[in-house]
């Protein structure tokens, strides 16, 4: 199994160090590691980018996230695992990343709930991962970059 094409972000010259450098804009803003993993697994999973998630369940574990808590991800609803400010930035997760699921694409109570968590900077690193994972599921499934493989393999 290969990819259908060479990754884009590498055939397109300044596309790799552009999402890179969006990622740098995004570290240090006090939102924690564990919730940037959960979000980055959560949109992959919707997405269903087997790159991803494979790629953000790893690097999960190697910061020390427990098996447990990654398995219940898809089921965070149901799962005694996760803070409210998880759960929080979980739904927002999947409100944004299932914006055209319904009228309001991220309701009020979404919102709210994330508002209560986190503050004006942390919320704007919340939405930023979430579009930028979003913008790599996308990518990464439809070229059908298989998980495993290194981008270009």
């Amino acid at each position: 199994m290969k990819a259908r094409m060479n990754h884009p972000a590498f055939v397109l010259p300044g596309t790799l160090d552009a999402l890179q450098a969006l990622s740098k804009t995004l570290e240090d803003t006090g939102l924690p590691d564990s919730t940037v993993h959960l979000v980055h697994l959560r949109a992959s999973q919707i997405n269903g980018c087997s790159f991803c998630v494979e790629m953000h369940t790893k690097e999960a574990v190697e910061a020390g996230e427990s098996v447990e808590r990654l398995f219940a991800v898809s089921a965070w609803r149901e799962s005694l695992r996760f803070s409210a400010a998880e759960r929080a930035a979980l739904a927002l997760t999947e409100a944004a990343t299932r914006i055209a699921d319904r009228s309001e694409a991220v309701s009020d109570e979404v919102w709210d709930a994330a508002a209560d968590h986190y503050d004006e900077k942390q919320l704007a690193a919340l939405i930023m991962q979430i579009a930028t994972i979003n913008v790599w599921n996308r990518i990464n499934a439809t070229i059908q970059q298989p998980a495993g493989a290194a981008p270009g393999e």
